[in-house]
C-alpha cells in the first residue's frame, strides 16, 4: 500500500519519517523526487519556494520504481497516486511558532496558518482520495505521531477520520 504522509509545512512530517525510516519502513521525501527529476520550476520570490508542476511530479512517480509499501512525505504528497493519505495537522498558534523558530518571514507564516486553520490541504485530499486520515500532531510527542502512522497503515483508523480536528475557536480570537 502506498501512502502519502503530508500535511502544512511546520507539521512534522519529515521529523515523523525520519522515525518511521529508522523503525525500518521505506520513506521518500517528495521534494527529493522533485528534484532529482528535475522538477523543481521557477523560484517564487515573493513565496520564497519553488514551484512544481503536480503532474509531472505524479508521473515521475509512477514512472518511478519505488516499492508497493512506500510512504510518500511532503506537503504535495497527497497529489500522487496512492491507496491512503495521512495528515499531519497542528494547531496554528503552535504551527505558527514552529515556522518562525525556523527564520520564515511573517508572511509566509501566516499564509501556512491560514491554511491549516481553514483545513486547506485536508480539503484537497477529501476531494481527490477516498482512504483519508488525520492525525492531530499539535503536542504529541514526535514517537507517538508516528506510532499513529503506523496504527493507520495497519487499519487501525477509527479515531483518525478526517473531522476530529477544529481550530475554529482559535481562529475567531484572531479577530
Amino acid at each position: 500500500m502506498r501512502i502519502a504522509l503530508t500535511g502544512t509545512p511546520g507539521t512534522g512530517k519529515s521529523s515523523v519519517g525520519a522515525l518511521l525510516a529508522r523503525k525500518g519502513l521505506e520513506v521518500i521525501e517528495v521534494s527529493d523526487i522533485a528534484r532529482s527529476e528535475g522538477l523543481l520550476g521557477e523560484l517564487d520570490e515573493e513565496r520564497g519556494s519553488f514551484d512544481v508542476d503536480v503532474d509531472h511530479l505524479r508521473d515521475a512517480v509512477d514512472r518511478g520504481n519505488y516499492p508497493d509499501d512506500t510512504i510518500f512525505i511532503g506537503h504535495l504528497a497527497h497529489f500522487l497516486n496512492v491507496d491512503r493519505v495521512i495528515v499531519l495537522r497542528c494547531r496554528p498558534s503552535i504551527l505558527m511558532q514552529r515556522l518562525r523558530e525556523r527564520g520564515w518571514r511573517e508572511e509566509k507564516v501566516r499564509e501556512n496558518a491560514e491554511a491549516e486553520a481553514l483545513d486547506v490541504i485536508l480539503m484537497d485530499c477529501l476531494e481527490d482520495q477516498l482512504d483519508v486520515f488525520e492525525v492531530d500532531a499539535s503536542s504529541m510527542p514526535l514517537e507517538d505521531v508516528a506510532k499513529a502512522v503506523v496504527d493507520i497503515i495497519r487499519g487501525k483508523t477509527d479515531k483518525y477520520r478526517p473531522g476530529n480536528t477544529d481550530w475554529s475557536e482559535e481562529v475567531l480570537s484572531w479577530y
